[in-house]
């Protein structure tokens, strides 16, 4: 058998020291890093409440969705203010059209009455109004000519009696005697017609019976008798007294 070279062994065995060193040290440095990790997990898990903590990205990153969600916010508070100050406003508005409306409509109403105030003229001292017309009725009497006269001199002419409400009307102011109207007998185409003195046709008579219609003189309407209705006489020569109408 050869003898062992004891030089190579002891070089051999420095290299596997040299190896057993560098194994050491990179066991150390691995051991190190272990450890930094460790050291980082247990910051984390005394931080987060523990080794299954939900991890949530950096706030860097969750800064700019909290942004969009505040001015989503902001606007849709505007857009409801905006919303409640024009539904606001537009009842104001409501209300008051309402009330010029009304207020359109009283007016309308006094005008329409004043206007009607100043059609309607006011009758002078000594008159009696019914419906649009003023009456006088005299103390004295004359024939029918000057009554006629008298009742010119005033503004106005003898009354005509339209419809039943004015020869009611008319009745009430004759109770105290027999009074000219303004109806006389006259001569149209060689026949005797009666007219009214504004040249309107008889229409409405309420005659007494028993008129003679054979007269040659000229001849007028007297209101009335104890009936309430009309008579006659001759307007030269009877004298009554007399009712105007303007």
């Amino acid at each position: 058998y050869a003898k062992p070279d004891v030089s190579k062994k002891v070089r051999y065995n420095r290299n596997v020291q040299e190896d057993k060193e560098e194994r050491e040290e990179k066991e150390v440095e691995i051991y190190e890093s272990v450890d930094a990790i460790g050291d980082y997990h247990s910051d984390n898990q005394s931080h987060g409440g523990g080794p299954h903590t939900e991890r949530h990205p950096p706030a860097v990153q969750r800064r700019p969705f909290r942004d969009a969600a505040l001015c989503l916010a902001v606007l849709c508070f505007l857009m409801i203010t905006g919303i409640i100050i024009l539904s606001t406003y537009y009842n104001l508005v409501a209300l008051e059209t309402d009330q010029l409306q009304t207020r359109y409509d009283q007016l309308s109403s006094n005008y329409s009455q004043i206007q009607r105030k100043v059609s309607e003229k006011w009758c002078p001292d000594g008159w009696k109004r019914s419906g649009c017309s003023c009456y006088f009725k005299s103390d004295e009497t004359k024939t029918w000519f000057r009554s006629r006269d008298d009742c010119r001199q005033r503004g106005a002419d003898l009354v005509v009696i339209n419809n039943k409400e004015e020869q009611k009307f008319v009745t009430e102011l004759s109770k105290d005697g027999k009074f000219w109207i303004g109806l006389r007998e006259e001569w149209r185409q060689e026949e005797r017609k009666w007219e009214w003195v504004d040249g309107s046709p008889l229409t409405e008579m309420f005659w007494a019976s028993g008129l003679s219609q054979d007269n040659w003189y000229t001849i007028a309407a007297i209101c009335c008798d104890q009936q309430e209705k009309w008579t006659q006489g001759r307007c030269d020569y009877e004298y009554k007294k007399w009712i105007c109408e303007k």
